[in-house]
């Protein structure tokens, strides 16, 4: 990924939900975010955007069983309408606080105490105006006549023309079947995953089905006016949900798992026997404070099981000095896990001092012999990394920051993110280094820097390539790496297949410059020529680029013609007047096995988007690690946690070079 995160959270952004919170046909008396500082409130941090499982082994304590409102209601001269007569428990209806037995602390003797109290008393007084049979539906139902009677509001009164007759069928995603007083309720609804709203509240149900986490699209949730006594913790993976509101139940407690709820604006409690610290809290700070105390207290749930390794031959019985082993991974820098981005993440598992060790013992645990990180920052590298990976597993590394850290102060360079090689530094040597600025490399070509597209959207992005050359100190074999980090933002395909047609013809030059060099006839070993492609070469990294994209076909086939989809309308110069080649035979490592179902996990987002390219004529993947546990992932909203440090899933493949190549350079 890169800085302003998560790049492909953009593909879900906030739909228009028919009835959703504000709209006409929606009638909770919420319409506005609490504005209490929050971690979780108003949908900054899709993450992307932890995840653990139902934490809760013993039955929950069951408060005596409050009866259903009647239909009917009664004038309230304080706040000028009616509401349903509470006749059960003697529930009263003086006043805007509306009193009940289940009085809410710190409210003694009907006071409001405070905004937050306010929002939720509103809440619960517009909920019980909705306890007759499906007041919702009747609600819209009656805007809608209202609009289809008012020419002016449809179609300004054009001709008398008030339908469009081009008009689509209209969708439904609101089901109403409040006020119906049903004590259960089929599980086929939840098959219903194109809902974004619904009422199940004034029934009679005395517990919610897990089931309901199936509902992922939900924006509102209603259930207020049952007779629940807990709520599955499953909710917490309904990280879409704005409105929750449970009013007027016999909950004592909330499961933490609802700490996940971070785009959460209403949590509805009134009317519920709640004990501190929630009680006390959703009135004097806010649904955001409850749901941060949630996400901050909620128990650590079992890790995954360990993730496969998946042979892809058999067994290997010859020389096995040739093989290695591969890992790329994205650790998710420091500056860019912020709170707001992923605010379905404990603060004490997205700390840096949390993750960073982690992170090193995640590397050391898969121990392989080259190791490719993104999104390292150049302070940690000096500071931690480098010396941590040195004393623990024998690794050397190779750091270049992003363009950007040339004109910074110290301090300020120290912060910038780049891409880190390491490798074991018993089994290889680095013979030659070079950084691959795109700023640079589009600026000096000629036929790229003559058109304007080039400066105004390749030239603002300064993302780097780490190249290496590195020689297997037994075989003298050797291998020519790139760890790259494309740039993020999905408006910006055709920027990333620019960038990489950089990187392989740069690989090209530099692979050939290095064939000749001086280097490659040391200890007699004779010249390579400009056959480059005889390098056994890897390409690895975060390309911010999906299997169905064009940076995927130019690398897996080789080209991609000069009318791609993903240059869009954009000129950049024989790029899109001949096309995109290079000679290299590359090849997706996890393609072998399919690729993953994910290399990058948040709310928002799931997808692959990280690589490990390799030459098939000069290499052979052996083996690679499988994805991570379906079972656990299902409990999981997204990553990071505190479980996996980063947003981003580790690679890791084994390779073996193919016998006979780099006969030119091993003569």
């Amino acid at each position: 990924m890169g800085e302003d995160r998560n790049p492909y959270q953009y593909s879900l952004g906030n739909p228009y939900f028919p009835y959703a919170p504000g709209s006409p046909g929606h009638t909770s008396a919420i319409n506005s975010t609490p504005s209490s500082p929050a971690y979780g409130g108003g949908g900054g941090g899709g993450g992307g955007y932890v995840p653990h499982g139902p934490i809760y082994s013993n039955a929950p304590h069951r408060y005596p069983g409050q009866k259903m409102p009647g239909h009917g209601g009664m004038h309230s001269p304080q706040m000028g309408h009616t509401v349903p007569t509470y006749q059960q428990h003697g529930m009263q209806t003086s006043g805007a606080a509306l009193s009940s037995a289940h009085t809410s602390a710190g409210a003694s003797n009907g006071q409001i105490a405070g905004p937050f109290h306010q929002k939720q008393v509103d809440s619960v007084m517009s909920s019980r105006q909705a306890a007759s049979p499906h007041h919702h539906a009747r609600v819209a139902a009656a805007a809608n006549r209202s609009a289809q009677n008012n020419p002016s509001a449809n179609n300004d009164g054009a001709n008398g023309q008030t339908v469009d007759p081009n008009a689509k069928p209209s969708e439904w995603t609101v089901l109403d079947l409040g006020g119906m007083q049903m004590k259960n309720i089929s599980t086929s609804l939840f098959a219903y995953r194109f809902l974004t709203t619904l009422y199940l509240n004034h029934n009679a149900f005395s517990s919610l089905s897990p089931e309901v986490a199936r509902l992922t699209n939900l924006v509102v949730l209603d259930v207020s006016g049952n007779r629940l006594s807990s709520v599955p913790p499953e909710l917490g993976m309904l990280v879409e949900l704005r409105e929750l509101l449970l009013h007027d139940n016999e909950l004592t407690f909330l499961p933490p798992e609802l700490g996940q709820l971070y785009q959460l604006t209403i949590l509805g409690l009134e009317g519920n026997p709640l004990t501190d610290p929630v009680a006390s809290m959703i009135q004097k700070e806010g649904t955001s404070a409850v749901i941060t105390y949630l996400r901050e207290m909620c128990p650590v749930g079992a890790p995954p099981a360990d993730r496969e390794w998946i042979p892809l031959e058999d067994e290997y019985t010859g020389d096995t000095k040739d093989t290695f082993t591969v890992m790329s991974w994205n650790i998710l820098c420091e500056k860019y896990a912020t709170q707001q981005m992923y605010a379905y993440t404990p603060s004490w598992a997205l700390s840096w001092d949390y993750r960073k060790d982690l992170i090193v013992q995640e590397i050391l645990n898969y121990n392989a012999d080259i190791v490719f990180l993104q999104e390292i920052p150049m302070g940690q590298y000096e500071d931690f990394f480098r010396e941590q990976l040195n004393q623990a597993g024998g690794y050397e590394g190779l750091f270049f920051p992003k363009s950007r850290a040339r004109t910074m102060a110290e301090y300020d360079r120290r912060q910038v993110d780049g891409c880190a090689t390491f490798w074991k530094s018993n089994k290889f040597t680095l013979l030659e280094k070079h950084c691959i600025e795109f700023q640079q490399v589009a600026v000096q070509n000629p036929a790229l820097r003559k058109t304007d597209d080039v400066f105004n959207r390749v030239m603002i992005k300064d993302n780097v390539t780490t190249v290496a050359l590195l020689e297997n100190k037994e075989t003298h074999t050797r291998i020519l790496t790139a760890n790259a980090h494309l740039h993020w933002d999905p408006a910006y395909e055709d920027v990333k297949l620019v960038q990489t047609g950089m990187l392989m013809e740069e690989m090209d030059r530099l692979g050939s410059k290095w064939s000749n060099s001086s280097t490659n006839t040391a200890k007699s070993r004779g010249s390579a020529g400009n056959e480059t492609n005889r390098f056994p070469l890897l390409v690895c990294g975060d390309f911010n680029a999906l299997p169905t994209s064009g940076v995927y076909e130019y690398l897996s086939r080789g080209r991609v013609p000069q009318d791609h989809v993903d240059f869009g309308t954009y000129s950049y110069g024989p790029y899109t007047s001949e096309g995109l080649h290079h000679k290299f035979s590359l090849k997706s490592a996890y393609s072998h096995a399919g690729e993953l179902e994910f290399t990058n996990f948040t709310p928002r987002f799931k997808g692959v988007i990280d690589y490990i390219w390799y030459s098939t004529n000069t290499l052979d993947v052996s083996g690679l690690l499988s994805s991570i546990d379906r079972e656990y992932i299902q409990r999981c909203v997204g990553f990071p946690n505190a479980h996996h440090p980063s947003d981003h899933l580790p690679l890791v493949v084994s390779m073996r070079v193919k016998s006979g190549s780099n006969q030119s350079l091993n003569k």
